[in-house]
This record gives structure tokens, sequence and C-alpha cells, in this order.
């Protein structure tokens, strides 16, 4: 495939310090991760390309996206022009194959019923509309009634998903799960 046949658009989050920017080809194949740092990046490249742009702060590559958050000093009309540069130099070597070296849950997450009908409520409802704002979340455990969560992509650093979408993920989750369930975030 060449450079020229592969499309890009930019869409803009409700973060105001991300944006989406959705290929016409995967980016990542199977799951997703983020980035905080280019130290992270070992085996992906691309996501290394992007941290050498000054202010971007995390990288979030999932299914044909790459959301990037920048620190809120840089120029969006000049890092969205760099970021842009950087993917189409580096998108035909890039392997949305690439392997990711990620946590392993422990058994007890792994074979929790209770997060399993959790994780389906979420998939069902909220992730849909998470990863259409460029994010997504990851569950870190249920410790009896609260269940710790961490933001991913646009969604970290956003401030409606500190208190706005949290508490709303809570609402739902105690009408469709536990009427006692308390949603916490963690960086």
């Amino acid at each position: 495939m060449e450079a020229s046949d592969i499309r890009m658009q930019v869409q803009s989050t409700p973060n105001p310090n991300a944006l989406k920017f959705v290929l016409s080809v995967p980016v990542k194949a199977e799951g997703k991760i983020t980035y905080k740092s280019a130290e992270e990046c070992h085996t992906n490249p691309l996501a290394r390309q992007l941290f050498s742009i000054p202010h971007v702060t995390e990288v979030f590559f999932f299914e044909n996206y790459i959301t990037v958050t920048q620190d809120g000093n840089g120029d969006w009309d000049v890092l969205e022009e760099q970021v842009r540069s950087k993917i189409m130099d580096n998108i035909k070597t890039h392997d949305p194959h690439f392997k990711t070296e990620e946590a392993k849950k422990p058994a007890s997450l792994a074979a929790s019923p209770e997060l399993a009908r959790i994780e389906q409520i979420l998939d069902d409802t909220v992730r849909p509309a998470l990863q259409a704002d460029g994010g997504d979340l990851q569950i870190l455990g249920l410790e009896g009634n609260t269940l710790m969560i961490n933001y991913q992509g646009a969604c970290g650093s956003c401030p409606s998903a500190t208190m706005g979408t949290l508490k709303a993920i809570e609402n739902l989750l105690r009408e469709e799960y536990n009427p006692n369930i308390v949603v916490q975030m963690t960086q």
C-alpha cells in the first residue's frame, strides 16, 4: 500500500489537550495500549516518534486510531501538523501486530464473575462512547464495593472524566449491577 492510499482524519475530543487521529488502516490489531513516555515504546517505533514532538505527554493506540495528548502548553495548530507528519512518515512501516508487555491480571481478577459482569456492562454501555472520544478505561480491581478504574487515551487527563464521567459510570453500575458500588479513579 502506498502512503498516498492512506487517509487520515483528525477529530477533536472532549479533552482540550487531546486529538484523535483516525486512519484508514489499523494501528493496533489486537487490544489497546497507552504510552506515557518514549521509554515505554520499545516495540512501537511510531509511538516513539510521536514522543519526539515537544509537549506530547501520552499516546494511545486502538484499532485504527491514535489519540495524542499534550501538556496544555503547545499550540494545537502546530502540534497537529507535526503529529500528522510523523504518522504519515512512519505508517507504511508500522506493524499493527506489534506486541505489548501487558501486565497480567491477577487470577482473582481474571476469574471473577463479578468483574466479568461489570466488564460486560461497560462494554455494552460506556466503552463505545469513551472510544468514540479517543479513550477507554481499564478495570484495576474490585475490593468489596469499590471498583478501581484507570482512564486511557483522551480520557486520562480529561477534566470531565474525573468527575462527570466517573459519576455517570458509578450511577450506571448502581442501576445495573450493585446499588452500593463506588467507582474510584487511580493513576
